[in-house]
């Protein structure tokens, strides 16, 4: 296995007075926030939620809609959260450098516990602008605060103290979230079973060219739900409806992230066949043809696909045992972390997760024939696995458990967040069709932009016949804008 070294502290780095960012900190521009629309907001950025006072609904569409929120009234002293941050702060900026790397973590291990900058082991990955320490603080087994800096006072009390005060935060919320869907309280709890935790202090030293880098590239969090602070600095972003919108600092709240395992979002019927597709359907796709399907008939010989069944137009799968807990109601948050040129930032992250031999499967009380499954049953240890070894890159880790008739319906609603392309608008008729036949082989559905695309599309059964491929004559026009 190819050694990672570990990198020099981006702290370290900040304090020379570089004018430059280093190479290997450098985003591809495709992910640079300079790149990125943000939406003006007002507030909290998210919604925020009173834990005092609050509806079911309010709860609800905070999940439905955002998959992230903010609760206040929480009942973790606030002096606690201030103790916390002071903690992380003291590490950072009062220690010596010698100090802190003895509590060094293993660059070639992923989520070693200790003092680190290097998330993952591959050589490869574009590095975080951020120093970080990971504690491994649950179940108690797994505690040693002798891990934990000695040279801070009170460090490991607040640690230990904190620590428990979060995982009753989070099995409260658990509880809340999982009544929220109509379930029973203890719904989701239960299936996470013996909590894991870690929590991560955050350190984001200023950069002097904070358009070029990330203190944390854009992902969704493994696991369950995660608790966070930050300072007054701000850096934290939620993608909603394809613009990042930044989390305001509120001193007193804390911010509350959905992670993959609790992913249970609105994935719309969106894949509506028989509108569009009146006789048949690319033998890419592996179906015979639209009405086998409707006689709930298999796929075509050869096929490595699931066999489906027609329920209320819409393509879906037979029901299952069961897949990735809630199936779909709520959609984990992608998020990231910006920096600035001033001013440092701290945040404290604080992961609540399954163990690694638990297997998420979704709620059967949310599996029907209406609503089938839409994820494998997944062992948690490999899920976390493949995404040390993927990288922390957007939702694609949770995205390639979708069974496979709903990877089209995702890939579809990243589209319109704008994380897909269309086809150009004035391609040649031979671009047209060829860039047409990648998009349905790769995705099984393309975005249509313009009508005129359309009309061109139903002149072009020719090709598409020669090419082994057989897509209906007939196609109507629907305010998706999709065809298949």
């Amino acid at each position: 296995m190819e050694v990672a070294e570990e990198p020099v502290r981006v702290q370290t780095l900040a304090q020379t007075g570089l004018a430059n960012v280093p190479f290997p900190y450098i985003q591809p521009p495709e992910n640079r926030p300079a790149l990125f629309r943000e939406r003006e907001t007002s507030d909290s950025g998210i919604p925020v939620i009173d834990l005092f006072r609050f509806g079911r609904q309010e709860l609800r569409r905070a999940c439905r809609d955002w998959g992230a929120f903010q609760v206040t009234n929480h009942g973790v002293p606030l002096q606690l959260l201030d103790d916390m941050r002071n903690s992380g702060l003291s590490f950072f900026n009062e220690c010596p450098m010698v100090d802190k790397c003895t509590y060094s973590c293993d660059p070639n291990s992923a989520a070693s516990e200790g003092y680190g900058s290097r998330m993952l082991v591959n050589q490869d990955t574009v590095l975080d602008w951020r120093d970080f320490f990971d504690h491994h603080t649950l179940p108690v087994s797994r505690r040693n605060p002798n891990r934990w800096p000695d040279f801070i006072p009170n460090y490991r009390e607040v640690v230990v103290e904190y620590s428990d005060h979060m995982k009753a935060l989070s099995q409260r919320l658990l509880r809340l979230i999982s009544e929220s869907l109509g379930l029973p309280s203890l719904c989701i709890e239960e299936v996470v079973g013996e909590v894991y935790q870690n929590i991560t202090i955050s350190y984001y030293p200023p950069c002097p060219q904070p358009e070029l880098t990330l203190g944390l590239q854009a992902h969704s969090d493994m696991g369950a739900i995660t608790l966070l602070i930050q300072d007054s600095v701000g850096g934290l972003q939620v993608l909603k409806d394809g613009e990042w919108v930044t989390v305001q600092p509120l001193s007193d709240a804390i911010v509350v992230i959905l992670a993959d395992q609790t992913e249970c979002y609105l994935l719309p019927n969106i894949m509506y066949i028989t509108n569009m597709l009146t006789k048949s359907i690319s033998s890419v796709l592996g179906l015979a043809s639209i009405d086998n399907i409707a006689r709930k008939e298999d796929y075509a010989a050869g096929s490595d696909l699931e066999d489906v069944i027609l329920v209320d137009e819409a393509l879906c799968a037979p029901e299952h045992p069961g897949r990735i807990i809630t199936n779909g109601e709520y959609r984990s948050a992608q998020h990231r972390a910006i920096t600035n040129a001033h001013r440092a930032r701290l945040s404290v992250a604080t992961f609540h997760d399954p163990a690694k031999t638990t297997i998420i499967s979704p709620a059967a009380e949310l599996v029907s024939k209406s609503s089938p499954p839409r994820y494998r049953q997944v062992v948690y240890g490999d899920y976390v696995s493949s995404w040390y070894t993927k990288g922390p890159e957007g939702k694609r880790n949770i995205d390639a458990l979708l069974l496979h008739q709903y990877q089209a319906a995702e890939w579809l609603w990243q589209m319109d967040q704008g994380a897909c392309k269309s086809l150009s608008k004035e391609p040649s008729e031979e671009e047209f069709c060829l860039a047409l036949r990648n998009e349905i082989q790769r995705w099984n559905f393309v975005k249509i932009a313009e009508i005129a695309e359309l009309q061109r599309l139903q002149k072009s059964t020719s090709f598409f016949a020669s090419e082994g491929l057989q897509i209906s004559s007939k196609l109507d026009w629907t305010d998706g804008h999709i065809c298949a």
